[in-house]
């Protein structure tokens, strides 16, 4: 790293960074077990801190690790990378203005064929993103999660390559959320099924990244719901997007809440909710699929 980029100070030990008052901000882009002590030696440090995805590995610890920073007024951000994509925040918009009608359910897909991973299941290793995404549309935490998954590749290891898992969050809006690492497509897919339209953010096309479409059921004129229903289909909408690449916008959001002091989209408490849906998911599958309540503030 040192060749690389001969103009930045390298040094083999954390706690020089951490001592060094001209050091006012760390990025923490270590493994995930080690996510938990390096935010907290920074945090108590009086550093501002971006950490990778996930937070950390437990609830409690995340929920530790926000009070932290809100004790000591420092910023802690999450890499919920997605937050920071221009097709996502077009389409929150588009939710909070109503164009969707009211968001009834979402599913996503994130599967590919590898990278299998040894150290964590493709339910941490992938889920992160889309759950971030899934809260952040419907502008809540899930109440509940249910989750199936199997290990065909590591069977002896018990670390899942496919996992199936559904959110529940208030007013029966639900997500279901499907990962692998042991499928023939390349896949990173999100659907928003609204009761006025729908609408479909593809991160792999190339030059349609959000499409809206105007579809929707509505009972006929002189029917009830429960007497019958109309399919109702309209135009296709492709919203023209200025492309930016995410992992840069998200550092400059991090840069820009260093410098105003405001809370970053991908805050503390955004990442607290995602760890806590992770690990309720964890202990559905390890219960073949029954409903975990999850915890209700900090």
């Amino acid at each position: 790293m040192a060749a690389l980029h001969p103009g930045v100070a390298v040094v083999a030990d954390l706690q020089v960074c951490l001592d060094d008052p001209a050091v006012t901000a760390v990025v923490v882009a270590t493994h995930a077990p080690s996510h938990f002590e390096i935010t907290e030696a920074a945090l108590r440090a009086g550093k501002d801190v971006f950490v990778e995805k996930p937070l950390c590995l437990s609830g409690r610890q995340a929920a530790a690790l926000c009070a932290l920073a809100e004790s000591g007024d420092r910023i802690l951000m999450v890499g919920h990378l997605l937050l920071y994509h221009p097709a996502i925040e077009r389409l929150k918009r588009l939710i909070d203005d109503g164009e969707l009608g009211e968001v009834l359910y979402i599913y996503a897909q994130r599967v590919n064929l590898g990278v299998v991973r040894r150290e964590e299941n493709a339910w941490w290793s992938l889920a992160p993103h889309d759950i971030s995404v899934a809260n952040y549309l419907l502008g809540a935490s899930p109440e509940a999660v249910s989750a199936t998954g199997s290990s065909y590749l590591q069977p002896s290891r018990g670390i899942e390559d496919v996992v199936f898992a559904t959110l529940h969050y208030p007013g029966g809006r639900m997500a279901h959320i499907h990962v692998s690492w042991l499928d023939p497509h390349k896949t990173r897919k999100l659907t928003v099924v609204g009761d006025r339209k729908m609408a479909v953010f593809d991160d792999t096309s190339a030059d349609q990244k959000l499409a809206v479409f105007d579809k929707g059921v509505e009972p006929p004129a002189t029917l009830t719901y429960e007497e019958g229903v109309r399919i109702r289909t309209g135009d296709i909408l492709i919203p023209a997007l200025k492309m930016a690449e995410p992992l840069r916008r998200e550092c400059l959001a991090f840069l820009d809440a260093v410098r105003t002091r405001n809370a970053p989209i991908a805050d503390g408490e955004s990442g607290l909710h995602v760890v806590r849906a992770l690990e309720g998911g964890s202990a559905s599958l390890a219960q073949q699929g029954m409903r975990i309540e999850l915890p209700k503030g900090r």
